[in-house]
């Protein structure tokens, strides 16, 4: 039938194997192609049968998927038989788990009804126990309170008759014992009995004060200053009872005792005494030494030495000194002069430092001196007496603030507790160092005038001005000596002085002894140019100026660099709060000032030395040059000049290369500007008279690029930054050259290089150009229309003015480039 009806027997079999795949898929997971959920019938089919040959055993294949369609429907049949039974079974199961749950839950009840038995059996068991424990604990109690109620009554009662009886001794270990037995029966006060002897134990110790302040006026009458030969017993033992009654009773003992051992020094010293002004200063505190020593042989041992006696009476002692110093100073103000002024501070402070070697300073805090009144701890490594020492200035001096600093010293917790007095006064200190300087100032200023400037001093890179470190050294010993006796607003006007002077210095000593640049034509002419005669003659400063101009340069870098040191020293000494007004930025601006017209008068006196080389270079014919020979004399004449100048100059700025640095490069950007407009005046050119040129710059080019160690037996490498602008501005000046050398025929190529070599947009240069090679006005317009034909078109955006930027300097930009590069030199300085 299927080879009759193949179509019908396609269909049929593709049904069979979709009907197939689905069932199986779904009851037997498997890997057969029947069993993939994208199974195709017709796919798989095309596999049974690739060719028609394979038909041919069709009937073996549909049998044998009838046989798997015949077994899966057996597997099916089992299964859905199979089912019938589950819900039956389920049910089945349930009702057993509920029995097993409610077979557990009697067992747990039962063991719980077991353990409540047991427990109440233990409870029937404890009871007994447990009233026993808490008749032990209330019976323990009881005995206690009672033996307390023994020991109190009979203590008070002990009390009160020691006490009638004056029997201290006892009285201070009885008394201790009572108080902390009452403290036993703070809860029970509202018991009648134990409140009147809580009430008894007060009146005792009310009684006992009492006795004992009289007892102390008795020995210690604050009315006349006669006294016992001798410590009492009685008053020994009182001290003892003192420690334990109210702490105002110890404080109004030791407040009596002190004021009665200083009536005697209120007299002595009245301010309508001799000794008591600050020429016999030292009577005070020789007097309290002696003092001192009378009360440790005498009463040492009648005070307990926990009440630190001996420094409460040194203590009271500096603040009655510091208020009747301060009283006799404001009656007496005219009468303080300095010296006077500081003999009294020297001696003060000597004092409290004697204090703090023998005193810890624990009993301040009950003293009218805070701790906040301390100064703070001072992190100045330069540490000394008052007089200082050699070796404290010699470091000043140098300006070494990178040598290891000197441990700090401890702490004096009792500075400024008498010298605190002398505070306001110290404008008299601060006139007089102001008068001081003012005078140190005019000696240096007669000084300089009557010695002369400075040796040169080759050997040691330049002579720093012996006033210089003078100055600093009287300054160091001020603030040294300013803040021992203050650190608040006395170090802020000390600190204005030092700025006045320190303007005054840089004014008068530095800046008012720079030579003075003239107005004369002085130099060589033209003639003795071209003659090679010696230039030596025609420097506008001699060898002694120039020493002496950079003897003022390194005194003004030392001065920069030590002031700067000042002002951190400054800061250390003085209070945190002040800190911020203590700025010296002008004075170190001012020196910053001083160098920078130091460094111009080098570079004008080098420059001018050069101009009448220039100016004879412009003079000269250059078109009737005939041959190329070796390098002209005003090249010779400008290199003798920097032969001569440059190694005087580097000598004594070796202690300060930066500012030899800064020295050349400012030459270089005065002289090559000046010498290309130089070259732009020498017209009109031949071309052997280009090509001489040409062997002249390059010759200035080395020597320029050679200028930092010319005439030195070290060769150092020049700085980059210098050998930049060398490189860059002598080039032009051969690009130019170069440019002038070339034919202007034709004309576009002529004017393409001048472009190309210069990259110059500028028509004034063009027109210099032109006229150096000598072409006529006609030829000139001509050019100068091809040339604004041929410039670059701007950058959209950009005016036509803004051309320039394509230009190299001229010389007033670059003037205007070299004021920016002095000012970026100086900021960076």
């Amino acid at each position: 039938q299927f080879c009759q009806s193949p179509h019908l027997a396609y269909r049929s079999i593709s049904f069979s194997l979709q009907m197939l795949s689905q069932i199986h898929l779904a009851v037997f997971p498997s890997q057969d192609p029947l069993d993939r959920a994208d199974f195709n019938a017709v796919e798989y089919i095309n596999t049974l049968f690739p060719t028609e040959q394979s038909l041919a055993n069709i009937d073996e294949i549909v049998s044998k998927i009838r046989l798997k369609i015949r077994r899966l429907d057996d597997n099916i049949r089992t299964v859905v038989r199979g089912q019938t039974n589950v819900g039956q079974d389920g049910r089945q199961a349930l009702e057993e788990a509920q029995k097993a749950i409610q077979q557990l839950f009697g067992k747990i009840k039962d063991i719980k009804d077991k353990a409540e038995k047991s427990e109440q059996m233990v409870k029937e068991i404890t009871r007994d126990i447990k009233q026993l424990d808490h008749a032990k604990r209330h019976l323990t109690t009881s005995i206690t309170t009672l033996n307390h109620l023994h020991m109190l009554a009979g203590g008070v009662d002990s009390l009160e008759a020691m006490t009638r009886r004056r029997q201290y001794g006892e009285v201070a270990n009885l008394l201790q014992g009572v108080v902390n037995v009452l403290e036993h029966f703070n809860k029970y006060m509202g018991i009648p009995q134990i409140r009147q002897l809580s009430e008894r134990v007060k009146a005792a110790q009310n009684e006992l004060g009492q006795q004992i302040l009289a007892d102390f006026e008795e020995a210690f009458p604050s009315q006349g200053t006669k006294r016992p030969g001798g410590p009492s017993n009685v008053l020994r033992d009182a001290c003892l009872v003192a420690n334990v009654l109210d702490p105002r009773i110890k404080q109004e003992i030791i407040k009596k005792f002190i004021k009665q051992h200083l009536s005697e020094y209120l007299v002595l010293f009245h301010e309508n005494q001799d000794v008591a002004w600050l020429d016999k200063i030292d009577r005070r505190y020789a007097w309290i030494k002696r003092q001192l020593m009378d009360y440790e042989e005498k009463y040492g041992r009648m005070f307990p030495q926990e009440w630190c006696m001996t420094e409460r009476i040194a203590v009271e002692f500096c603040h009655v000194t510091r208020t009747e110093l301060a009283k006799i100073m404001r009656t007496r103000a005219k009468e303080i002069e300095v010296k006077l002024l500081l003999f009294a501070i020297q001696r003060t402070t000597n004092f409290e430092g004697l204090m703090a070697k023998r005193f810890s300073g624990c009993t301040l805090a009950d003293g009218t001196m805070k701790k906040a009144e301390l100064p703070p701890p001072s992190t100045n490594p330069f540490l000394e007496d008052e007089t200082g020492t050699e070796t404290d200035e010699t470091v000043i001096e140098k300006g070494d603030i990178d040598r290891p600093k000197k441990p700090k010293a401890p702490d004096n917790p009792f500075h400024g507790i008498v010298s605190k007095c002398f505070e306001p006064h110290l404008y008299v200190y601060i006139e007089s160092q102001d008068k001081n300087l003012g005078e140190l100032i005019d000696r240096f200023v007669a000084d300089f005038k009557a010695q002369g400037p400075p040796k040169p001093n080759v050997d040691e890179g330049g002579a720093v001005l012996p006033s210089c470190a003078d100055l600093f050294v009287y300054y160091k010993k001020c603030m040294v000596q300013c803040s021992q006796l203050s650190t608040g607003e006395p170090m802020i006007a000390l600190t204005t002085i030092f700025q006045k002077y320190l303007r005054e210095y840089a004014w008068k000593i530095l800046s008012g002894n720079l030579p003075k640049t003239t107005s004369s034509s002085g130099g060589l002419t033209i003639t003795s140019l071209l003659k090679e005669k010696e230039g030596s003659e025609v420097a506008k400063f001699t060898v002694e100026e120039l020493c002496l101009i950079c003897s003022i340069l390194s005194t003004a870098e030392y001065c920069l660099a030590t002031t700067q040191q000042l002002e951190e020293k400054l800061k250390e000494k003085v209070d945190a709060s002040l800190m911020e007004r203590i700025n010296l930025t002008g004075e170190m601006d001012t020196f910053s000032i001083v160098i920078s017209n130091s460094i111009q008068l080098l570079v004008q006196d080098l420059d001018a030395a050069c101009d009448p080389a220039l100016t004879a270079m412009s003079k000269m014919q250059w078109q009737n040059v005939e041959h190329v020979g070796d390098q002209s004399p005003y090249v010779t004449s400008v290199i003798l000049h920097i032969k001569q100048n440059v190694p005087i100059i580097r000598d004594n700025l070796a202690s300060t290369r930066k500012y030899f640095t800064q020295f050349c490069i400012k030459f270089a950007n005065s002289f090559i500007p000046k010498f290309i407009n130089h070259l732009f005046k020498c017209k009109p050119i031949s071309m052997v008279g280009a090509e001489q040129l040409l062997l002249d710059t390059h010759s200035l080019k080395m020597v320029l690029l050679d200028l930092p160690s010319i005439g030195s037996q070290v060769v150092r490498k020049a700085p980059a930054s210098y050998t930049k602008i060398v490189v860059k501005g002598m080039t032009r000046a051969e690009m130019i050259l170069k440019v002038v050398m070339a034919p202007h025929e034709p004309p576009v190529v002529f004017v393409d290089n001048y472009i190309k070599l210069l990259a110059d947009c500028s028509t004034d240069t063009f027109q210099k150009i032109l006229d150096m090679k000598g072409l006529k006005r006609s030829e000139q317009s001509s050019m100068l229309e091809l040339f604004r034909q041929r410039l670059p078109a701007p950058p959209s955006g950009v005016e036509n003015t803004s051309s320039m930027s394509l230009t190299a300097p001229t010389p007033e930009q670059e003037s205007s480039r070299i004021r920016k590069l002095e000012k970026l030199i100086k900021k960076r300085l």
